[in-house]
């Protein structure tokens, strides 16, 4: 028997609290034009409790288990993606585990920032159709605003994040018609490591010399994240643009064919230029930055979630996606959803 994966449950997660660019303009020294223009961002939804990683990543993961029609007792397997956990150790996949009440399965922590979540369903669609696994649920989440520069020094990195949560299942299916059925049709991985310090978090880390965090080191401000805005626009345009194009190849699909794109939501910016490269109508791409912001591994599944929702992805349509983020990492998918 050929096997297929197929994504049977989304569900996703995002506080209630929600902060306009106009509330960061009172802390920032930043304006609403500014951040629309730049990033295509209006507002974000930010923790302000002590709601952990884990705890969005519950909300969206039960609705993911639920909208597949299963028990949670029938998930085997958890991949959790994201950059902010709980805690340095253990991953924060084990703290779901423990939320959920699933004892003794695999659990799987990945950190591909914002390629998070392509990396997660690349890995979920091997075990499948290993025969190793039938049902693996996939979590992407990330509470940001609790390691953001909220003064003017930050300003130009504490305005793109936001906090919330994406999960889908995966779920092993006999494979019938490989042009019909519901699968993850094909996934690439890709990594440049030389680019690692253009968007990254320097400290706390054993790299950081005698002393994994000083005094020194919190005066600077390394334990907050710093970018190279100009080389990160550069390079992600370039690589989700060329992944694209290769996935579908890959996949023996146009792009022509694709009924919609969801890409990561990191800058409004990129996804049109991304567009523009590819001749890919506006109206196929589905974007939510301007609600969200950037949540990093969640933004693919809290997109797919609120698409369904929308009524415009439905069962049967080919979507794409692509995905750029620190590390350098990017990567792309195409399944039939």
């Amino acid at each position: 028997m050929k096997y297929r994966s197929e994504i049977t449950g989304v569900g996703s997660y995002v506080p209630p609290k929600v902060f306009t660019n106009f509330d960061l303009e009172k802390i920032l020294d930043t304006t609403d034009e500014w951040i629309q223009q730049r990033t295509g961002i209006i507002e974000r939804h930010w923790v302000d409790d002590e709601t952990s990683n884990s705890d969005l990543g519950l909300e969206a993961s039960l609705l993911a288990i639920k909208n597949a029609g299963l028990d949670k007792k029938d998930i085997d397997m958890i991949i959790y993606a994201t950059l902010s956990p709980d805690h340095e150790f253990p991953g924060t996949g084990c703290f779901l585990q423990a939320k959920l009440g699933l004892h003794e399965i695999a659990v799987l922590d990945i950190r591909q920032q914002c390629t998070g979540f392509i990396y997660a369903l690349s890995i979920a669609d091997k075990f499948i159709l290993s025969g190793s696994h039938k049902n693996i649920l996939i979590v992407g989440s990330e509470i940001h605003s609790k390691g953001l520069d909220k003064t003017p020094r930050g300003r130009n990195v504490s305005v793109l994040f936001g906090d919330g949560a994406g999960a889908v299942v995966v779920s092993r299916k006999e494979l019938l018609d490989s042009k019909k059925d519901s699968r993850v049709i094909a996934t690439q991985l890709f990594a440049d490591g030389a680019f690692a310090k253009e968007l990254w978090i320097e400290a706390p880390g054993v790299a950081c010399g005698n002393d994994r965090i000083s005094k020194e080191m919190l005066d600077e401000g390394l334990q907050y994240p710093q970018m190279n805005g100009k080389t990160v626009f550069v390079h992600a345009t370039k690589r989700m643009a060329e992944c694209l194009g290769s996935v579908c190849q890959e996949a023996n699909v146009n792009l022509a064919d694709v009924d919609l794109f969801l890409f990561h939501q990191a800058n409004l910016r990129i996804n049109s230029k991304v567009a523009e490269m590819l001749s890919i109508p506006e109206e196929k791409i589905f974007n939510t930055i301007q609600n969200y912001g950037n949540t990093t591994a969640a933004t693919i599944p809290l997109g797919m979630d609120d698409a369904i929702k929308a009524g415009v992805l439905k069962k049967g349509m080919l979507v794409a996606s692509a995905a750029f983020g620190s590390g350098f990492t990017w990567g792309s998918a195409v399944f039939r959803y």
